[in-house]
């Protein structure tokens, strides 16, 4: 799968924010509006809530071919099927959840360019660039310029997924820039209608 994944419209979980009932309707609103990588990321519950929410989910990615990422579990990621892992400076390093999981694809989030750069030599699949923006959903995250953003696409062939306050007003700065997708929480999850929020963000994507 690693050369088909379409990374346009990356949407994080958060049910801190969202206005659905459940994630599961949020995450099928989102599919449904075009959303094309859903990544489970639960920071607040059991091990086996974030499971059996876990095969819930991947039940609503498998009906619409989208692939599902889980965020720091790679035990999560395993037994329920999921397609891939994401991982952060301060998680598994991207080595170890490849001698966990050898088949499974795994994101790094990196917000600079070395961390970028050992991120690629660590055999990720994608990069997680961030946060581009201030942010709500991560408020200590450290914001990385569009400079040194351009500067990581120059030095990795690998995909880069921007995060980061990330909504219509600002998706289109990375128009030109070889950006290959822009992961969405807020401006997703938590607006009144997430399916046509996915969709106008998608267009303004491609645009």
């Amino acid at each position: 799968m690693k050369g088909e994944i379409d990374y346009s419209l990356y949407l994080c979980t958060d049910r801190g924010l969202m206005t659905s009932a459940t994630i599961e309707e949020s995450v099928e609103a989102a599919v449904r509006g075009g959303a094309t990588v859903v990544q489970l990321r639960e920071k607040d519950c059991s091990s086996r809530e974030f499971y059996e929410l876990g095969l819930r989910v991947r039940e609503i990615t498998a009906r619409y071919g989208v692939p599902l990422f889980v965020n720091d579990r790679a035990d999560i990621a395993l037994a329920v099927g999921a397609d891939g892992v994401h991982v952060g400076q301060s998680d598994l390093p991207c080595r170890a959840v490849r001698a966990i999981a050898p088949g499974m694809l795994v994101g790094v989030s990196a917000s600079s360019l070395a961390e970028a750069v050992q991120a690629e030599r660590d055999g990720a699949d994608y990069l997680g660039v961030g946060a581009m923006f201030a942010t709500g959903t991560k408020t200590d995250a450290a914001i990385v310029s569009m400079e040194e953003l351009e500067a990581i696409r120059r030095a990795v062939s690998i995909p880069i997924v921007v995060i980061g306050g990330i909504n219509k007003q600002t998706i289109p700065a990375f128009r030109g820039k070889g950006i290959d997708g822009a992961a969405v929480v807020s401006a997703i999850v938590a607006q009144p209608d997430p399916e046509a929020a996915a969709r106008e963000l998608l267009q303004l994507w491609k645009s």
